[in-house]
């Protein structure tokens, strides 16, 4: 068989069902294998858009998803969702095409040395120089992007390699890399500290991160938390980890997260970081916040731990491992006392909630994003997966929609536009039965408008809801802020009639422009389970901390 050939062979054997990417010469080999498998070739508009969409499948389904682009400007193009997976941990194998191997390095035509271009955004990276590596490889490749701290791993393979003919095809059935073995399982002792201390906490706190959804420890987690009292507050790439109404969630942290969220953690007197990276958007001054506490730390990366903030007790591994150790640890014997002090800590939270809720007062000519939300979220089906894209419509969706049993998927630690919809693309490719839901701005609408034709050629039926307020919302906001109301390059002016791009794509459209016919329009565009373009018209200057 030839490399190309070997290529598909080694995704079969990982269980691919479907590659997201942009073909070119370089990769025509690859494509043109693909063609005599059963994996689902999914042709985007643009490589970005073809990482985003791994991404969202990836998040859904658990295990590494796959793109493929071609070479230069092909691989270029999707290193913006390469940086966006690595920032926020997600597993996906990027293949990419390469110009001929003795080439390399001469400046031809559509060369770029990809691997050295994603050295700061990937876990790993390979330039296959040997057809008959290929099998090592990506066996290599698939444990290193979903295992410890999950990411993104590129391959980079010639077209001559790619057509190179290989003798003798065998799989590996494991791997081991000699200097790669992450840890699963916390240290016995750091696990029996943070039971000691657990028996002295009055006010004890968890903070939950992505990571937490990354080992598919979210049962782990609720069991823990309920057995030992404890009220849980989130990052915003760990919201969904708990049931936005549980009554020991108490919302997201950080400069866009809630107020009471922020203050139930400043007057913790142990916090339990999981799977969070402690960074600047949760707590802009972490040694403050850290004063006068116990802190856990608990990561599968030893790097995380520490970094920001020096931890009382860190604890490295997986958190779903880590909450099963825990688990086993007898239940300390707690006082009366202790008992009522966690009462007491619950009920002061309850009371925070009740009373620092921010007040809005929308404007009623226009659809109220936070309501909107709120009422949107409470109609979607209970497994629904909701996609946020980044600006204010993040923020809001954030903070108002309401997580059931479904997920919540945004992109954290880049804070890419264009996200939502190719992300939801994924997701939906990933659960087919699923209702999925992007949720975008007119501004990050426009960045991956195209892929309405992806959605439409491959049946991918995702509904998308664009809130418009005719700017760069948050950049605005900020402008507002910190400039006095001196705009500058945020006007959206110029941007099309969605009505008909809709038509364009053959799509349902609904245009709502203010709250008086929410209920009927969110029916009407949750009713079947196809593609729909919905367009909100919100006020301009609407504010996320109004």
């Amino acid at each position: 068989m030839t490399g190309a050939d070997a290529i598909i062979k080694c995704l079969e054997a990982e269980e691919v069902k479907v590659v997201f990417g942009y073909p070119g010469v370089a990769i025509a080999p690859f494509y043109n294998s693909i063609l005599d498998s059963k994996i689902r070739p999914v042709l985007v508009r643009t490589e970005q858009s073809a990482a985003h969409a791994a991404s969202g499948y990836a998040r859904i389904s658990g295990k590494s998803a796959v793109c493929a682009v071609t070479s230069g400007p092909g691989a270029t193009n999707v290193i913006t969702g390469i940086a966006t997976a690595y920032a926020d941990s997600i597993p996906l194998i990027c293949i990419t095409g390469q110009v001929h191997s003795e080439l390399i390095g001469s400046d031809v035509f559509q060369e770029a040395d990809i691997t050295g271009a994603v050295e700061s955004f990937v876990k790993y990276s390979y330039l296959i120089k040997n057809a008959e590596d290929i099998p090592r490889i990506f066996k290599e490749a698939f444990f290193i992007a979903n295992s410890g701290r999950k990411g993104p791993v590129l391959i980079d393979i010639p077209v001559d390699i790619q057509d190179a003919q290989i003798k003798d095809f065998t799989y590996p059935d494991e791997i081991s890399m000699r200097t790669y073995k992450p840890t699963v399982k916390g240290h016995a002792v750091q696990i029996k500290k943070v039971i000691s201390q657990l028996e002295k906490a009055k006010r004890p706190m968890i903070c939950v991160g992505g990571g937490i959804h990354l080992s598919g420890g979210t049962k782990e987690l609720i069991h823990f938390a309920e057995r030992y009292r404890i009220p849980v507050v989130s990052t915003m790439m760990g919201i969904g980890a708990m049931p936005t109404r549980h009554p020991l969630y108490f919302g997201m942290v950080g400069n866009n997260g809630k107020n009471y969220a922020n203050r139930a953690m400043n007057e913790s007197d142990m916090l339990i970081m999981v799977g969070a990276r402690v960074a600047d958007r949760a707590m802009s001054q972490p040694d403050l916040i850290m004063a006068n506490k116990i802190l856990v730390h608990i990561d599968v990366d030893t790097a995380e731990i520490g970094k920001n903030v020096g931890p009382a007790i860190p604890l490295v591994g997986d958190a779903k491992h880590i909450f099963d150790q825990l688990e086993e640890e007898e239940c300390p014997a707690q006082s009366d006392a202790l008992i009522k002090k966690r009462a007491e800590w619950i009920k002061t939270l309850e009371d925070y909630r009740d009373t620092m809720k921010r007040i809005r007062t929308p404007n009623p000519d226009y659809v109220d994003p936070a309501v909107f939300i709120r009422r949107l979220s409470e109609k979607m089906e209970n497994n629904a997966i909701y996609v946020a894209d980044v600006g204010q419509n993040q923020i809001w969706s954030c903070t108002y929609y309401v997580v059931r049993e479904g997920r919540f998927l945004t992109t954290g630690g880049m804070g890419t536009m264009g996200y939502s919809i190719p992300a939801a693309m994924g997701a939906k490719a990933a659960a087919p039965n699923r209702q999925v839901v992007a949720v975008c701005g007119d501004g990050s609408f426009q960045m991956s408008m195209m892929e309405l034709a992806t959605i439409r050629q491959h049946d991918i039926p995702v509904k998308i809801i664009v809130l418009k307020n005719n700017y760069l919302g948050l950049v605005r906001e900020f402008q507002h802020y910190s400039y006095n109301d001196k705009y500058s390059v945020v006007d959206l002016t110029g941007s099309p009639d969605l009505s008909q791009i809709a038509k364009a794509y053959e799509m349902d459209f609904i245009r709502l422009t203010n709250m008086a016919e929410a209920e009927g329009a969110i029916d009407s565009f949750l009713l079947e389970d196809k593609s729909v373009l919905m367009e909100c018209l919100i006020d301009p200057m609407d504010m996320v901390r109004g």
